[in-house]
């Protein structure tokens, strides 16, 4: 009896044994395929680096302003007897927009000329009388002064006269009338807006570690999406401070503007011309990888696999960026001529994942696209 329990005691064991030793193969040979496992290649394209003229230029985000911009007013107050002004039409400096009911002032001036000129007569008589020594000096004096009164009476009445006709004050563009026939006008109330559209100011905010760079004089290239075609101009003004709150400086350009194409008001995306083109390495914008910790892109490379086996493979590379333009973006330092980048697929790679080359299909990589109207 214990015989026989010993020997099925040994089998036991000895199955035991068999069965672990089976397993551990298995579990050594599993381990084996894990660390020597590639996973599929993805499917990307690519272009080589290659440098290009790019233009040193600075952009940002401006507003038209006019030279000279006011809201017309009456002067004086008064009943709104004519409109000589359309709205939105161009006038010149000193036409008459606006006259006001002057017909009081206009009697107050007849009676004032009469006053005058009985003055004159009474001053003219009395000099001769003077030369005679009939009259006392003090009473040709008198005179004199009374004549002078006269004349200054005329003139102040001549003067509500004409400023109970609103003029322009300059050349420029009208705006929508606020006014109507016969309206009652106060001192100082709207009559129309009035802007000065040739030429005009673009105002713009330039970062104060970009300002060094801006001279006055540079040329700026301004667009509006409202507008075609492309306006140019001068850099005229920098402001002596930087905003505290964003640490921007203040630029203005003066732009020609013919046939005020260019409105007050208007946002425009402005270009300053820092100076000659420089060399760069540029990219597709769908290369870049954008992070908070720094952009990079995918240099596709001959790696190392496991085994010593090499394979085409990425590494990712950190780049410091230039300026944009079109789909293109200008890589300033972090990459060499030549080397082939990844352009589309980039957000599904990681350092050292193999992929498979493919161009059939190109992201669009130019400086001045022109997508169609769909």
């Amino acid at each position: 009896m214990k015989k026989r329990m010993l020997v099925m005691l040994v089998a036991v064991v000895a199955f035991l044994v068999a069965i672990g030793t089976v397993k551990f193969r298995q579990i050594q040979a599993g381990m084996a395929m894990a660390a020597s496992f590639q996973p599929p290649p993805e499917a990307v394209t690519t272009i080589a680096a290659a440098q290009a003229a790019w233009p040193s230029t600075l952009h940002a985000i401006g507003t038209v302003e006019a030279v000279r911009g006011v809201t017309v007013s009456a002067d004086l107050p008064g009943v709104v007897e004519e409109i000589a002004f359309e709205s939105g039409r161009g006038v010149r400096e000193g036409e008459v927009l606006v006259r006001l009911d002057a017909r009081q002032e206009r009697a107050q001036l007849a009676a004032a000329e009469a006053q005058r000129e009985l003055a004159r007569v009474n001053l003219e008589r009395a000099r001769g009388l003077a030369a005679e020594g009939v009259i006392a000096p003090s009473e040709f004096d008198r005179l004199s002064a009374e004549h002078k009164q006269a004349e200054a009476r005329v003139g102040e009445i001549r003067a509500v006269i004409d400023r109970k006709q609103v003029r322009a004050p300059f050349t420029g563009l009208l705006g929508i009338r606020q006014v109507n026939l016969g309206q009652y006008l106060s001192a100082g109330q709207a009559i129309v807006a009035l802007q000065a559209v040739e030429p005009v100011y673009v105002d713009f905010s330039v970062p104060q570690q970009e300002l060094a760079q801006v001279r006055l004089g540079a040329e700026v290239r301004v667009r509006s999406d409202g507008t075609p075609g492309e306006s140019s101009g001068r850099i005229t003004a920098l402001d002596s401070v930087i905003n505290e709150g964003t640490r921007n400086a203040q630029v203005q350009a003066t732009l020609a503007n013919p046939g005020g194409r260019l409105r007050p008001g208007t946002f425009v995306k402005a270009e300053v011309v820092l100076g000659s083109d420089r060399t760069v390495v540029v990219l597709p914008a769908s290369a870049i990888s954008y992070a908070p910790y720094g952009d990079s892109v995918f240099v596709v490379g001959d790696l190392d696999g496991p085994g010593g086996k090499s394979y085409r493979g990425v590494r990712q590379q950190f780049v410091k960026l230039g300026g944009a333009r079109g789909d293109q973006v200008a890589i300033v330092s972090g990459l060499k001529p030549g080397e082939e980048v990844v352009t589309s697929g980039a957000f599904k790679l990681r350092q050292g994942a193999a992929v498979l080359v493919r161009n059939q299909t190109l992201p669009s990589n130019e400086a001045a696209p022109k997508p169609e109207d769909n």
